[in-house]
């Protein structure tokens, strides 16, 4: 590490080392920090899904869509909570941004072709292509500096620390209902033997973590200057504009300057004890974002006078979470994402043992009926309530023997230690298992009955279950006459606990289309630029589709190194001179 450099990025997840790769490549010598002792963020926790309408992959195969099809369908997600300039910046560097990964860096990508906006009934909304996944990454070519990737957290990973895709999940679901499928299976459980045999830890990386390792790989092979353990601690004022760092690393104090600015992607404010009040005014939250995103940037740019942005819809990116306890009597949130909640023969009641919220809907708009915001859904019954006290997701055993609920895995791996945990409750028939959780014996009995009636009919008139191309698209295609429907009838019957929690902060620090941080006056702070969760979220606190953190995270980290090396000029970009192109690396 050097005392100076062009531009400093803080920060090492997918935002910052898109800054980073894009600066390097525009000339400019950059150092790119992170305080934990891994290089990933949150990022390397994620599912990977990269939101950018109208893709390069999407044009290759066919589907390009009308230009201002995805603007219509953030207008009407997201409204007065966004800032349309922000939208339009980004709808039109994602492609971009895309194409120079493929390009210039080991970040490549595959197509989801059937991926639903997560309201599809909005105008714009679109079935597929929108949604980028990154490949699978052989990390074996990091030699050593595979101990500087994020490891997973050990209850996301099955076998003992093997990674699982989304394409291994059919697969490892239906190892012993289809030959094709234990191949598949005994063939990635060999390689994970291999590599706890030779490299003491998984190297195959798939979704958040592939895109982390990618990027990473392409940082130490252009030769980014690279420092974990380096915390910020403060921002250097100089000629006007933020021309450095003050860092603290291997317990020493040191100042490095930055002539062209400095980049803040440090993962947001999800942690921030100082906007607790704000985060988490309903009290229990666990949040599955690292232990570093604390918002040091938002505490840092006060003396800037820059205030982070509260003027979203909601101040968190939520997931429902169960808790799992661990070997060492801690207990860990375990996100409630996709793989269970839209499946037949999975409910969610509340302490009354009755529904309150269509089970299929989003991680994000399920907590949002977790706390009373108003549930998607109710179409006939038009009643809605807002649920008090403990949140259950119930199943039975047919369900959870065939999809697992949470931590619990599905056939053929045991759930006993499970049971006896705490975890996961059980009971012989209904009213056991609500004498077992505390909920309402006739309400649950009430809920169950139902749940027989509408699998029969193939329709959930409570709560539109099963209603959407999306709710579907996360059921059982094998299930009839609806995918997400199925009855509670067979017992016994099980319940584990919900908990309010998040994948990271929505709230953060002002930006303007060229990601550049604004004070309160609206006024962009020279050489100060923010993407990722550091910045505040483009989506205003809504949730629109899968991937629309990553997606604004990798763009605005482009946007910003572009801002850096010089397409800001006497406030002239390079949108409003027409190009994106790497040719600005002439202007460095």
């Amino acid at each position: 590490m050097k005392d100076g450099y062009d531009l400093v990025v803080v920060g090492a997840g997918a935002a910052g080392m898109s800054a980073a790769l894009t600066a390097d490549e525009l000339g400019l010598s950059v150092l790119l920090i992170e305080k934990t002792p891994y290089i990933g963020g949150s990022t390397a926790y994620s599912g990977g899904a990269t939101w950018i309408p109208n893709n390069p992959h999407q044009i290759a195969a066919g589907a390009a869509e009308p230009e201002g099809e995805a603007l219509r369908y953030l207008e009407a997600e997201i409204g007065n909570y966004g800032n349309p300039s922000l939208w339009q910046a980004f709808l039109k560097a994602g492609p971009e941004m895309v194409r120079f990964m493929e390009a210039k860096t080991r970040l490549k990508f595959s197509v989801r072709a059937v991926a639903p906006d997560y309201h599809p009934e909005q105008p714009g909304a679109a079935l597929g292509y929108r949604v980028l996944d990154p490949l699978d990454f052989d990390a074996r070519v990091l030699g050593d500096k595979l101990s500087l990737i994020r490891p997973p957290i050990p209850e996301f990973t099955v076998f003992g620390g093997m990674m699982v895709g989304r394409a291994d999940i059919p697969e490892l679901f239906n190892m012993f209902r289809r030959p094709a499928a234990m191949g598949h299976s005994l063939r990635i459980l060999a390689r994970h033997l291999r590599d706890r045999l030779f490299h003491g830890r998984a190297t195959r990386l798939v979704l958040g973590a592939a895109m982390a390792g990618r990027l990473a790989a392409s940082v130490f092979e252009r030769g980014i200057d690279e420092s974990c353990e380096t915390e910020l601690t403060g921002l250097i004022l100089g000629d006007g504009k933020v021309g450095g760092v003050r860092v603290r690393v291997g317990g020493a104090e040191r100042q490095i300057t930055a002539r062209r600015g400095v980049v803040l992607a440090g993962g947001g404010a999800p942690r921030a004890n100082a906007l607790d009040a704000q985060l988490h005014p309903h009290g229990d939250h666990w949040s599955m974002s690292p232990a570093g995103s604390t918002g040091d940037s938002i505490a840092l740019t006060k003396p800037l006078g820059v205030a982070p942005n509260l003027a979203q819809a909601e101040p968190l990116f939520y997931a429902p979470v169960s808790l799992l306890p661990g070997s060492d009597g801690a207990v860990r949130p375990f996100p409630h994402l996709f793989l269970d909640r839209a499946k037949p023969g999975i409910w969610a009641v509340d302490e009354t043992g009755q529904r309150f919220v269509n089970e299929a809907a989003s991680y994000h708009d399920f907590v949002q009926a977790m706390l009373g915001r108003g549930q998607p859904g109710a179409p006939e019954s038009g009643e809605v309530r807002a649920p008090q006290g403990a949140i259950w997701l119930v199943t039975d055993h047919r369900a959870i023997r065939r999809y697992g609920l949470g931590a619990v895995r599905p056939f053929p791996a045991p759930i006993g230690r499970h049971l006896r945990s705490g975890y996961l409750r059980s009971g012989r028939d209904a009213r056991d298992l609500a004498e077992k959780t505390g909920i309402d014996p006739a309400g649950l009995e009430k809920t169950i009955a139902s749940t027989k009636r509408y699998a029969a009919k193939g329709h959930d008139p409570d709560f539109g279950k099963g209603s959407t191309e999306y709710n579907r698209y996360l059921g059982d295609p094998e299930n009839a006459p609806n995918p997400c429907l199925g009855p509670l009838e067979t017992p016994p019957f099980y319940a584990i606990r919900l908990y309010p929690g998040d994948i990271g902060a929505s709230i953060g620090l002002p930006i303007d289309e060229y990601a550049r941080v604004l004070d309160e006056n609206g006024a962009p702070v020279p050489g100060l630029f923010a993407c990722g969760n550091d910045a505040a979220s483009i989506m205003g606190g809504m949730y629109p589709a899968a991937g629309i953190t990553l997606g604004p995270a990798l763009t605005f980290g482009f946007i910003a190194a572009h801002s850096a090396a010089g397409a800001v000029r006497n406030d002239r970009t390079f949108a409003e001179a027409g190009t994106l192109r790497l040719v600005l690396k002439r202007l460095s």
